[in-house]
């Protein structure tokens, strides 16, 4: 098994300013009424209740959004955003990964491809030993905190293009990559095998092999979402949840379970809510006709959080739906991922960088903050 490693050093470090007045920086945002700045909320109450964008000249419906410094983003495509154990904020952007730890902002150039060209970073997870893994473009990365090793397809990795990564108990890599699946335990990859989906025609990147996300249960399942459906490894038998079962489609961009051990599958049609072996599509009639949901989360009230059409950002609890939507001559998160931190904040990373949503604002996060 060959390795890259690369002493951790030659990296841009940013100085990042320190908000001191953030509260009164983040009222000043909240007076805001320049009408290309509005975000409108809307409430539904029922499942079956018609949408509506609701405006209003009362403060607590209309949310202003405004940009710090949009030519001073951490990255114009923020592609994922993680929190490891010490606290450190990390984001994985088409121009690499970066490293926050609360006074500094911190570009770390070591993480390349076999032919040492940058990659885009587009999930990062932490093991049991502290070991920052980044699954990109080029391969897979892993930092110990002192040096990065790369890993290539010329190590075993099944394909250099990974497009998610999950660690499991056991403390086993999975690596979902646009030719299926495959693990590394520390020495060598292994394949697993996934049966073959469809190409995803709507996608400008597709394959029959393609994983889109990977997720261990509470009970030590696994769970790979593919252009075939959901498949879910238990122990030794792999079962598959798709269209034959109720789903619209069987193209699923993620999986998660929330605290009451049911799931959550989005897909190219719609966010399915799966339990007791019975899928229902609670957007339908809330989100617009066959528009499919992306990323899913749900926060520490018990809060799904998932957006559609890209922009189109939504919670949702036992009181129904709320809709967040940014107007189109606004520049605004297109989430690629939503992500709460440890301190309870909501974050947005995607296309026109990172944003976090927090009193009733979104607040544009550059290089200079606020962290």
């Amino acid at each position: 098994m060959k390795k890259r490693e690369i002493l951790f050093q030659g990296v841009h470090l940013i100085i990042v300013f320190i908000f001191l007045a953030g509260t009164s920086s983040c009222d000043g945002q909240k007076n805001s009424t320049n009408s290309d700045d509005i975000l409108k909320k809307s409430k539904i109450t029922s499942f079956d209740s018609s949408l509506e964008d609701v405006e209003s000249n009362n403060s607590s419906t209309l949310n202003s959004f405004q940009l710090l410094n949009f030519d001073n983003q951490i990255s114009d495509v923020v592609r994922t955003i993680f929190q490891d154990s010490k606290g450190n904020i990390w984001f994985g952007t088409q121009n690499g990964a970066f490293r926050q730890n609360g006074k500094t902002l911190i570009h770390i150039d070591n993480i390349k491809s076999e032919l040492g060209r940058g990659v885009t970073i587009k999930e990062i997870t932490e093991d049991k030993d502290g070991r920052i893994w980044f699954g990109h473009t080029g391969g897979i990365s892993v930092f110990d905190g002192e040096s990065i090793s790369n890993y290539y397809k010329s190590d075993g990795l099944l394909s250099n293009d990974v497009w998610c990564i999950s660690i499991d108990k056991n403390n086993h890599l999975w690596i979902g990559t646009i030719d299926g699946v495959c693990k590394f335990d520390g020495n060598r990859f292994t394949t697993f095998e996934i049966p073959e989906g469809k190409i995803d025609t709507t996608r400008g990147v597709s394959s029959t092999k393609m994983i889109h996300d990977i997720m261990e249960d509470s009970h030590g399942r696994m769970w790979f979402s593919t252009n075939g459906g959901v498949y879910i490894k238990e122990h030794d038998v792999l079962s598959n949840i798709s269209e034959k079962d109720g789903l619209k489609t069987s193209f699923v961009n993620q999986v998660i379970e929330d605290k009451n051990g049911s799931f959550w599958i989005s897909t190219s049609k719609g966010l399915f809510h799966y339990t007791d072996k019975t899928l229902k599509n609670i957007t339908e009639g809330i989100t617009e006709n066959l528009k499919g949901t992306g990323s899913i989360m749900q926060d520490s009230n018990g809060n799904i959080w998932f957006n559609s059409n890209l922009r189109d950002i939504y919670s949702f609890n036992e009181k129904g739906f709320s809709k967040y939507r940014i107007t189109e001559a606004n520049h605004g998160p297109a989430p690629f991922q939503i992500y709460e931190d440890q301190q309870k904040r909501i974050w947005f990373v995607g296309f026109g960088g990172a944003y976090r949503y927090e009193n009733e604002i979104f607040i544009n996060i550059t290089k200079n903050g606020p962290f």
